[in-house]
């Protein structure tokens, strides 16, 4: 069973079965693992891979040739509440969406979490399990709670 709704679909896209997709853009030869939501406003480039059980919220964009993990998890939201100031179930006007990006050539360790506001850097690396609250920058591998600067691969 897949769940695809208004998503533009590059040439060669895989998607596998228990998918969630809307509204979203996904470019060439690009994979989507079991389990995967992927949220209107979300780009995803040529060439990537997002492993199964991955959320991927509106307003992050991933550009070419990245590695998605299992179970990694983005966050478009920096004071997240049920409800507004009156009781209220929130909706689309009571809160903003904080984009993301992940440049081209990052891989991100399976069940990492990303904070919303943030760029991963070209070629960087994200550590399995991490927590990532600020920038990473181009070619950093990074591990941890929160996420530290391991090292800075040299380009090659």
């Amino acid at each position: 069973m897949k769940n695809i709704i208004d998503v533009k679909l590059g040439r060669n896209v895989i998607i596998y079965d228990f998918v969630n997709i809307y509204g979203c853009s996904i470019g060439d030869n690009t994979r989507i693992g079991t389990f995967v939501e992927i949220q209107k406003g979300a780009s995803i480039g040529r060439n990537c891979k997002i492993s199964s059980h991955t959320f991927i919220c509106e307003g992050v964009n991933i550009e070419d040739n990245c590695f998605i993990g299992h179970g990694v998890m983005f966050i478009n939201d920096k004071n997240p509440r049920a409800v507004n100031d009156k009781g209220d179930l929130q909706d689309k006007d009571d809160w903003v969406c904080i984009p993301t990006h992940v440049r081209a050539g990052a891989a991100i360790g399976s069940n990492a979490t990303i904070l919303c506001g943030i760029t991963i850097g070209s070629r960087a690396m994200i550590g399995a399990g991490a927590v990532v609250t600020r920038d990473v920058p181009d070619n950093a591998v990074v591990a941890g709670n929160p996420a530290r600067i391991l090292k800075i691969k040299k380009e090659t």
